[in-house]
């Protein structure tokens, strides 16, 4: 298994359980726990973009080597999971930015759907790796758009 996906995948699955231990917190009346548990998912999540886009900027990107026939499903998956993660990071730096600035109304209608949108982040994320590297052997390593698209 190639160390640096299966390093980031680690992360965003270490933050997706730190989010359930914090949510389980918040309900069971420990704020304090709950802060620390998701200051700890956000700081487990940045990790894993910085080793992403480390990999992305200074290796590049696997593409998909599975069956041709499969290809365009792998290929829809993964720009659903893009886009899942895209607005996950941006409800997620929302949320945050409202907990920090003690607008806890807003903070508490948001959370929820933030960590359902980043448990399927991470979900769909896994998917991918397990496609990309333990499922079928990963193809050849290129730029972004390429291993999306294939051009």
């Amino acid at each position: 298994m190639p160390l640096l996906p299966t390093l980031s995948t680690f992360f965003i699955v270490l933050s997706a359980i730190l989010i359930a231990i914090g949510w389980r917190l918040i309900v069971t009346n420990k704020p304090q726990a709950h802060r620390k548990a998701m200051i700890a998912a956000s700081i487990s999540a940045l990790i894993f973009f910085i080793i992403y886009m480390s990999r992305t900027i200074f290796i590049g990107n696997t593409s998909f080597g599975g069956p041709d026939d499969i290809k365009i499903y792998y290929t829809i998956f993964l720009i659903f999971h893009i886009i899942l993660a895209t607005v996950g990071a941006v409800f997620g730096v929302v949320t945050l930015t409202l907990a920090f600035k003690r607008n806890l109304i807003k903070h508490r209608k948001i959370g929820p759907v933030t960590s359902i949108i980043w448990f399927c982040t991470a979900v769909t994320g896994v998917m991918v790796y397990l496609l990309l590297y333990v499922i079928y052997e990963g193809g050849k390593t290129t730029s972004m758009l390429k291993a999306i698209f294939g051009f």
